[in-house]
C-alpha cells in the first residue's frame, strides 16, 4: 500500500524555545482549512498550566478557526506529568496514551495538525528526542522550524540540518525544514545554504523576522508588570512599538515618538501624558499604543479628568515599579500569540502565506480526497479566487455600521476595490464614533450629487427612461439616490458590482437594475441563489428570494440559471426540481408545473443532470432516492435545488439555515448582464464580506 494515501497528518516540531512556531500553526490551519473538510489539532505535551485556565496555544488555535475541539481532547500530558513518569520509566506508557488521544482526534478529523513542544522549562533538553519518538510512533511526516535569532549562518544551518538527520534516522519523513526569524536581508541566502545538503524532495523555506510578532501587546506587559489599567481597557490588545521612556522635557520627547509607540514615564509627569495623549490624535505625529506610568504614581484628579475628556482608545496602565525596573522588565518580554490578539494572528498567517511554499507543502500534505467541503472551505476557496482579480465594488450604504465593518475587514484582506457612496465627513465622523480603524486612504468615497459623473449618469438614465416619460429633471432627482447612482456606476463601467440592501429594500436594490442594466440575452427573468453551506457539504438554493409564484418556462430558466451559477463557482450541478411528490406518482397542477419545466430543461439543456418533480428527502438521502427513483443519477445526490415557489424556498432555507447552523450566503442574484446583490435588512457582517466576495467573482466571469 502505498504510505502517502494514508497519510492524516503532519507533526511541527522545533529545535529550540520561542522559535516562532505558532506562525507555522496558525499558517497551516488556515491552509488546511481551505482543503479538507474537518482539520484536527493536537500537543502531545502542553506547558503546565495553572488550575482554571488552559493551554494557550491550544485555546488560541480553537478559539479563532473555531474548531469542534475540546480543550481536554486536544493534548495528551502537561510537561510536569511527563517528566514524573519518565523519572518513574513509563516511557511506554506516555506514548500508548500519546497515541490513543491522537487516534481518537484522527477518527473524527479527515486531517490532523500536531504541534511539538515548545522547550520552556524544566525537562527542555530531552524534548528534542520525545518529539522524534512521538512523530514515529503516530507514523506522521514532520516540519522541522528553527530561529535565527543570534546565530551565525553556519551554526543556523548546521542545527537544522542535524534535526533534519535526527529525524530521518528514526525513521520520520521530513518535507520541509523552514528558517524563522531571519534578517530579511539573507532570506535567499539561508534557502540557498540549507538547500545545497538537503534532499530535493524537501521544501526549504525562510521567514524574514517581523517586528510585530516579537513586540507585546500591552495585556501582556500588565500581565509581567501586575499593572493597573487605569484607562482604555477595551484596547489592552494594541501591540506595542518601538517604547522610549519620557524623562526629557516634552518638545524634546516628542521627537522621539516613532508609530504604535510605548510610553514609559514616571505618573507624576503629567506634561509628558498629556503631550503624548495630544500627540496621538495630533495628523502631526505619530500613534502611540499606550502609556505605562511608573514608581507606583497616579496622576492627580484634576489630570485625571483631563485625561478623561481627551480619549479612551490608548491603555494607560501604572506599575509599582521604577522606570528602569519597568523598561528592562518589558524588554525582557517574549511575546506569545494569544486568541483575543487577532492582530497578531492575521499578521502571522499572512506571512505565512507570503514565504512558505505552501501549494508545494499541500500537494505533499493532503494525499487524499474528500467528499464534502466545509463553510470554511468554501469562504477559503472565494477569497482566494477574489485575489486572483481584483475588482471594483460599490457599497452604496456608506453609512451603516454593519457595511464599514465589513469594508474593513475586506480591505484588510486586499480582495477587492471598494467605492462608499456618502458625504465623506459624515463617514469619517460615523468611523470615529465607533472607533473603526478603516483607512480611508485605500477606499474610494463618493457623494453622489458632487460627483463629477453625476450630470453624465443623469443624462443617460433620462435617455434609458424617457420612453418611460423620465425626463432630465426627473433623471437628476433618481440619480441623488444612492442605489440609483450605484447602479450607474455599474452600469458605465466605473465599477464592477454593486452590493446594497443593509439599509434600503429588495426592490429598492433591483429595480435600477433592472431598468438599466438588464437580464442577459439568454436570459428573461431574473432570479436568485443562496450558497447554504452545511457541516460537510455546500448546497445551491433556488429561488428563495425574487420570484413568487414562477410558470414552468421560468422554473426552468431559473434551474438553468442557478447550474450556471454553480459552475462559476466549483459545483458541479445535480438538479433536483422540488415537489410534494417524486416521478409520475404524482398529480395536481403544481406537480405537473415542475414536470413541465423538468422536460423543459432536458429539452433545452440535454448537458445537465436534473430530475423532477422529486421530495426533498429522496433528493438528498442516498436510500430514500434509490427506493423512490432508482434509476436516477441526481436521486440521494443532488446539489442545486430548485423550489417550486417563493414560501416554499424562503421558508425552507431559513429553517434550514437556523436548525442546523448553517451559513448561507446570499441572495445572489443571477441573471443580469453586470452583478448587483441585494442584502437582508437583518444582514450581519460576515454576510455583506461573503456577498462583495462572491459579487467579484461574478465579475472576474463577465
Amino acid at each position: 500500500m502505498n504510505k502517502k494515501a494514508t497519510n492524516k497528518a503532519i507533526y511541527i516540531t522545533t529545535t529550540e524555545p520561542n522559535s516562532g512556531k505558532s506562525i507555522i500553526s496558525l499558517g497551516l490551519m488556515q491552509l488546511l482549512l481551505g482543503k479538507a473538510a474537518k482539520v484536527g489539532y493536537f500537543r502531545p505535551i502542553i506547558d503546565d498550566f495553572k488550575a482554571g485556565e488552559i493551554d494557550n496555544h491550544i485555546n488560541t488555535i480553537i478559539t479563532y478557526f473555531n474548531l469542534d475541539l475540546k480543550f481536554e481532547d486536544a493534548y495528551a500530558y502537561t510537561r510536569s506529568e511527563v517528566i514524573k513518569m519518565k523519572n518513574d520509566d513509563k516511557d511506554d506508557e506516555i506514548i500508548g496514551k500519546i497515541i490513543d488521544k491522537y487516534k481518537a482526534i484522527e477518527e473524527r478529523f479527515d486531517f490532523v495538525l500536531v504541534e511539538g513542544s515548545s522547550f520552556i522549562g524544566e525537562g527542555a533538553i530531552i524534548e528534542f528526542d520525545i518529539n522524534v519518538l512521538i512523530a514515529k510512533n503516530l507514523g506522521v511526516p514532520a516540519i522541522i522550524l528553527a530561529s535565527g535569532v543570534g546565530k551565525t549562518m553556519d551554526d543556523f544551518v548546521g542545527s537544522l540540518h542535524m534535526a533534519y538527520d535526527s529525524f530521518r534516522d528514526k525513521g520520520v519523513e521530513v518535507l520541509a525544514v523552514i528558517a524563522n526569524k531571519v534578517e530579511p536581508q539573507n532570506q535567499a541566502l539561508v534557502i540557498a545554504e540549507l538547500e545545497k545538503d538537503l534532499p530535493a524532495g524537501v521544501i526549504v523555506n525562510a521567514i524574514p523576522l517581523n517586528p510585530i510578532l516579537a513586540n507585546p501587546s500591552i495585556k501582556e506587559i500588565v500581565e509581567v508588570l501586575n499593572a493597573d489599567v487605569l484607562f482604555g481597557e477595551a484596547h489592552i490588545n494594541n501591540q506595542a512599538g518601538n517604547y522610549s521612556v519620557g524623562a526629557m522635557q516634552l518638545r524634546n520627547y516628542l521627537t522621539h515618538l516613532k508609530e504604535n509607540a510605548l510610553v514609559i514615564t514616571p505618573g507624576d509627569r503629567a506634561d509628558i501624558i498629556l503631550g503624548a495623549l495630544q500627540a496621538n490624535i495630533s495628523e502631526n505625529y505619530p500613534s502611540i499604543s499606550g502609556i505605562v506610568l511608573t514608581g507606583g504614581l497616579k496622576p492627580e484628579e484634576s489630570i485625571i479628568k483631563l485625561i478623561e475628556g481627551l480619549s479612551d482608545v490608548v491603555p494607560i496602565i501604572s506599575a509599582e515599579r521604577g522606570t528602569f525596573s519597568v523598561t528592562n522588565k518589558i524588554g525582557a518580554i517574549k511575546s506569545q500569540i494569544y486568541a483575543e490578539n487577532t492582530q497578531k494572528i492575521e499578521t502571522s498567517i499572512k506571512d505565512f502565506e507570503k514565504h512558505v511554499k505552501s501549494e508545494a507543502l499541500v500537494e505533499r500534505l493532503i494525499t487524499f480526497e474528500t467528499n464534502g467541503i466545509t463553510p470554511r472551505m468554501f469562504q477559503y476557496n472565494l477569497l482566494k479566487r477574489a485575489r486572483v482579480n481584483k475588482k471594483h465594488i460599490v457599497l452604496p450604504e456608506g453609512l451603516d455600521e454593519r457595511i464599514l465593518r465589513a469594508t474593513k475587514q475586506l480591505i484588510d484582506v486586499d480582495a477587492v476595490n471598494i467605492t462608499l457612496l456618502g458625504d465623506k465627513k459624515q463617514i469619517e465622523a460615523q468611523l470615529l464614533t465607533l472607533d473603526i480603524d478603516l483607512d480611508l486612504n485605500r477606499v474610494n468615497i463618493i457623494n453622489p450629487i458632487e460627483s463629477d459623473h453625476f450630470e453624465a449618469y443623469a443624462k443617460t438614465l433620462y435617455e434609458l427612461r424617457k420612453h418611460k416619460n423620465v425626463n432630465l429633471a426627473m433623471a437628476r432627482d433618481l440619480m441623488e439616490d444612492v442605489s440609483y447612482f450605484g447602479t450607474m456606476m455599474v452600469h458605465k463601467g466605473d465599477a464592477d458590482g454593486m452590493v446594497s440592501g443593509a439599509v434600503h429594500t429588495t426592490q429598492h436594490t433591483i429595480l435600477p437594475a433592472l431598468q438599466f442594466i438588464k437580464t442577459k440575452p439568454e436570459t428573461s427573468i431574473v432570479s436568485s441563489i443562496f450558497f447554504m453551506c452545511l457541516e460537510d457539504r455546500v448546497s445551491v438554493y433556488g429561488d428563495c428570494a425574487i420570484n413568487p409564484n414562477p410558470n414552468s418556462e421560468q422554473l426552468a430558466e431559473i434551474a438553468i440559471s442557478s447550474a450556471s451559477t454553480s459552475r462559476a463557482f466549483g459545483i458541479d450541478p445535480k438538479i433536483a426540481m422540488l415537489s410534494y411528490s417524486s416521478g409520475a406518482s404524482g398529480v395536481g397542477e403544481d406537480v405537473e408545473r415542475v414536470r413541465k419545466a423538468t422536460d423543459i430543461i432536458k429539452s433545452k439543456r440535454a448537458d445537465l443532470k436534473v430530475e423532477g418533480p422529486i421530495q426533498y428527502d429522496a433528493a438528498v438521502d442516498i436510500k430514500v432516492g434509490k427506493t423512490k427513483l432508482p434509476n436516477s443519477e441526481v436521486a440521494g445526490q443532488a446539489n442545486v435545488f430548485i423550489f417550486p415557489d417563493l414560501n416554499t424556498g424562503n421558508n425552507t432555507y431559513k429553517a434550514v439555515q437556523r436548525e442546523t447552523k448553517a451559513l448561507a450566503i446570499g441572495p445572489i442574484i443571477q441573471g443580469l448582464n453586470k452583478p448587483v446583490n441585494d442584502l437582508s435588512r437583518g444582514c450581519t457582517i460576515d454576510d455583506i464580506f461573503n456577498t462583495v466576495i462572491v459579487t467579484v467573482i461574478q465579475a472576474q466571469g463577465l
